[in-house]
């Protein structure tokens, strides 16, 4: 399926009646579409997607319009999408060490390429935490540099592991034993869709 057909697809999803924070709905994407703004017709799809629940066909569609536009970002965030649909979201405001105090030195990508380990309470047998690895989105930013202070989104990778997470929990960062940042969750969605979607 080509471009246009795809963001007319994803358009087709989106009910008349919701609208973005600056009052745009999806007859401004029909009148993009129009124009052959294929661009300016995703960026208000996803716009629209991020305010309002949309089915997870909607994101799958716009994940293969982005990719299709050779879209890499807006590609994987579409799928980050898909993921929470199927499995829920966790929100929480992540404070790394700084780099004279932390393993890490360098700054790294903020769109889901991380999957750092995560102490969100459980133990091991022998008493020590039991980590748990999730992907990591930061909002709002391309990158998170050490020292700094950032709303992100996890991707557990075992989902049934982090069901007993509350808002107001703290959950500590690693990316080895040691701890790389601390976070404290802010907002848990449950899934919206079957995992098995």
């Amino acid at each position: 399926m080509d471009v246009p057909r795809l963001l007319e697809a994803a358009a087709l999803l989106v009910p008349e009646e919701i609208a973005t924070e600056n009052d745009l709905t999806v007859n401004d994407v029909w009148e993009h579409l129009t124009h052959d703004e294929w661009e300016v017709a995703f960026a208000l799809l996803e716009e629209v997607g991020d305010g309002h629940p949309l089915p997870l066909s909607f994101w799958q569609t716009l994940a293969t319009a982005a990719e299709q536009m050779r879209l890499e970002r807006s590609a994987a965030w579409c799928h980050w999408r898909c993921y929470e649909i199927r499995h829920g979201i966790i929100r929480a405001d992540l404070t790394l060490k700084p780099a004279h105090d932390a393993r890490r030195q360098t700054p790294f990508s903020g769109a889901g390429v991380l999957r750092p380990m995560w102490n969100i309470g459980p133990r091991t047998p022998t008493g020590k935490p039991d980590l748990y690895v999730a992907g990591l989105w930061v909002e709002f930013a391309p990158f998170m540099e050490p020292g700094g202070r950032a709303t992100v989104r996890l991707a557990p990778l075992s989902p049934s592991d982090w069901q007993h997470l509350r808002p107001g929990q703290a959950i500590t960062m690693h990316e080895d034993r040691t701890v790389a940042g601390t976070a404290v969750v802010l907002d848990i969605q449950r899934p919206s869709a079957p995992a098995a979607s």
